[in-house]
């Protein structure tokens, strides 16, 4: 009988952090391995335009949790 969503997740907390790691690793890449590859190329070629653009002082880089409070207040969430 295979295992419902609920009772894989129960059993892979239990594992130890190392075990967990792996897992997540092996999850994500199932994943990517059926990401188209053009939406890959053009994932990178933002990645390194961004990475160039704070090496430049183009831009400056914020803080994720500041970028998020800021998006919420916003929003009024």
């Amino acid at each position: 009988m295979a295992m419902t969503l609920d009772e894989l997740y129960t059993e892979a907390v239990s594992l130890p952090n190392e075990s967990k790691a792996i897992l997540a690793d092996r999850l994500v890449e199932s994943i990517e391995s059926n990401v188209d590859a053009r939406i890959t190329q053009a994932h990178l070629a933002t990645v390194k335009r961004r990475r160039d653009e704070i090496r430049s002082g183009t831009v400056e880089p914020v803080d994720g949790e500041e970028a998020l409070a800021s998006v919420r207040a916003s929003l009024s969430l």
